[in-house]
This record gives structure tokens, sequence and C-alpha cells, in this order.
């Protein structure tokens, strides 16, 4: 029988309208979500502990916004199942949709909002439609980064009524720096204040996890003498025509890094100790290179903006994701093995990729990661951005 697990039902207890629930990849926070609005709808706890189900009073619109991907798998039609949400037992609407298009509900009123993998951060369109909806509705945020800076968090400070707009915040709390030509934030005033805000809607999960994650930086070798020409001279050698910008120069040192032989040579010996493997990568160029090595008598499938393939049901495989396209919607609790064949800018994207295998339900207790990186400067510099939770910035690196 359905039953909430006793973190989850703690979780329920604590939540409230405008809170942000706290979890990490693979902790349940959908069906955690979905258990606040049961009983915020007339649900009673005794379900959520598995004692039966007990129907909801007249319960609000449900409208989802998550990633495009976890709309298009149909996740949280699964999720909602478990609580007999959009089925003919009740007569309210549930609406799932893609952030792309969250822009079609700000004149929604009434009704009850799940904010999945929280895009909330900045102050462009969807941070305004976001802002308007949270207005007239009741509201929830899930995410597994909450923030990092407190510029994150103002959003979601503005919705809940502690600040009129982003200017009273900046006003009362940034601190500029005095020797850039541009608004680049040093700093923050008065963070006692800026604690006890976050203190009072973030939501954390109490997720003990029974994996352990291993760890390992794999370094390879590179062209140095090709990396030194491209960076003195920037020249892109594939298409013969010069650099014209930051983006540009940061693409050609990587394609000279992910291309080197070694590379693909670690990642074979990785492989042989393997036998089913998941494998992130980057740019198209690299999925070039992987498919054409020779892994041994497995079966490869692959996850993009171009092919959809299922995980193989056999007993070796290879699964080639992108990051962009695969890093969060999808589990699998078939392999204990994730590679990263070249290092992704963001921090979260890197940490919802390692989830993929990190699941409650994982027969695993061992998860082994393993991160291909050079001592190139741009894999140094990229290394250095994640280990400290930022996303690594291509016109820093370049000035």
């Amino acid at each position: 029988m359905f039953a909430l697990k006793d973190f989850q039902i703690e979780a329920v207890k604590k939540m409230k309208n405008g809170c942000i629930l706290n979890g990490g990849v693979g902790s349940g926070k959908s069906l955690t979500s979905l258990g606040y609005y049961y009983l915020r709808n007339g649900g009673k706890m005794s379900f959520l502990q598995g004692k039966g189900h007990s129907k909801m009073k007249n319960p609000k619109d449900l409208y989802i916004i998550t990633t495009a991907r976890k709309r298009d798998t149909k996740e949280w039609e699964e999720e909602c199942a478990k609580y007999l949400i959009g089925t003919d037992i009740y007569s309210h609407k549930l609406t799932i949709d893609s952030w792309n298009n969250i822009r079609k509900y700000k004149e929604v009123k009434d009704a009850f909002f799940i904010f999945d993998e929280q895009r909330v951060v900045g102050y462009g369109a969807w941070t305004k439609s976001f802002l308007k909806i949270a207005k007239f509705n009741e509201w929830i945020l899930l995410s597994a980064t909450p923030g990092d800076t407190w510029s994150d968090y103002i959003p979601v400070f503005i919705a809940n009524g502690f600040y009129k707009n982003k200017t009273e915040f900046c006003r009362e709390h940034v601190i500029y720096s005095r020797f850039t030509s541009y608004p680049k934030i040093d700093g923050y005033h008065h963070t006692g204040k800026l604690l006890k805000y976050r203190k009072q809607i973030l939501i954390d999960m109490n997720f003990k996890r029974q994996t352990i994650s291993h760890h390992e930086d794999i370094y390879v070798k590179y062209d140095v003498k090709t990396y030194k020409k491209i960076n003195k001279e920037r020249w892109d050698i594939w298409k013969d025509e010069p650099i014209i910008n930051a983006s540009g120069l940061c693409y050609a040192l990587r394609r000279v890094v992910n291309e080197d032989q070694s590379r693909q040579l670690a990642l074979l010996e990785i492989c042989e100790k393997h036998p089913r493997v998941i494998i992130f990568y980057n740019f198209n160029y690299e999925l070039d290179i992987l498919k054409k090595l020779y892994y041994g008598d497995c079966a490869m499938a692959e996850w993009n903006g171009h092919q959809h393939d299922p995980i193989p049901k056999t007993d070796r495989w290879i699964y080639f994701v992108q990051y962009t396209a695969g890093a969060e919607g999808w589990n699998c609790i078939a392999t204990d093995t994730i590679v990263f064949y070249s290092q992704n800018y963001s921090y979260k994207i890197v940490k919802q990729s390692e989830g993929r295998i990190d699941r409650m339900n994982t027969p695993y207790k061992d998860l082994y990661y393993y991160h291909l990186k050079s001592r190139s400067g741009i894999d140094i510099a990229i290394s250095k951005a994640l280990r400290e939770k930022r996303n690594f910035n291509e016109k820093e690196f370049v000035s």
C-alpha cells in the first residue's frame, strides 16, 4: 500500500504556503509536495501513513510547472495517480506544463501551484510570471539546490511579501563593487535578517541516503602545443577562421582537450571494469567520438536533443547522455556507474546528473562517479568553479 517515508511526512508537517521544499536528488520531493497538497485540500494524514485513502474535499485546481522532460515523460502523472489526483474521483483540474509555458498561467487565480526544479532565479520573464501567479494562488517550490547566493532568493522573498521588489532588496542588502564598470555584487548587508527569512521558507528533508558515493578524478593528457597556439592566436583550426569572443575561445580550447586520445583510452579502461555505464557529454563532436569507440560486446543507446532511447535491457550496455537533455527527469537503478567524459559549466546540472543513479530504490550501496579531466587551464578553472559550487564563467576565464 502507498505510504510516505517518515522523513517525507515530517517535511509535509512543516510545509506552508510559499515555502521551498529542499531535498536532494532522489529524495521524493514530488510525492512529498503532493502529500502537502492532499492535506491542504481536506485529505487525512492516515492515508499518507498507508492506512487507506480518504477523499479530499473540493480540492483546488492543481497546476504543476516542471521541466519539459518531466512533462513529456509523464512522471508527474504517475505520482499524482498514487493520490488519485487527476482521476474521475475528483472534479478539479490537473495541469502539468513546462517552465517555457509559465506565462500561459499568469492570469490563473485561486488554484494551487507546484513549481518543480525551481527556475525563478534572476528577474526575467519566468520570474515575473511566477510573481504574478504567487500573488493570487497557493504555491510551493521544489528544489535540490535552492540557492547559492542571497540574490537567488530575491524572487521567493518578494513572493512571500518580505520585500516589495528587487530594488528594495538591493537597497537594503547589496554591496556593489566600486572597481568595476558594471554592477558587480561584492557582498551583502544585514545577513542576519536574510537568514531569518530563509529559515521561515526553507523546509529541509532529512533524507539519509543509504548509498555511498565514490568520486574519482581521472587525469588525462592533452595537446599542449595546439592548446597554447589557439589561446595565443585566437584562431579556430576546425573552421579556419578567427575566434571573435570568449565563448568561441573556450569552445576551441575544450575541443582540443576533449578530443585527446588519452581521454578515450581512460574511458575504455573504466568500461572494462563496469558492465553498465552511463556517460555524460557536452558536445556533438564528443558523441561522434564516443560512438566510434569499441566497448566490446555490449548494447549502446543515447538520450539527447535528437534521440530518446530507453535504457538497454541487457547485461552489458553503454548509455550516452547529453547534459542539457538528460541531467534531470529520469532515473536508472540498473547501474552503479556514471562517467563524466567532459565537465559541465553548471554546478546544478552536475549534481542533478549524479542523481540519476542515486535513488531511494537503487539496489546498489556503492555508486561510482568518474570525472575525466586534464591539467589544462580551462579544465582546472571549470573544476575550481564546480568545487566552489558556482558556475564556470567564460568571460572571467578569458579576461
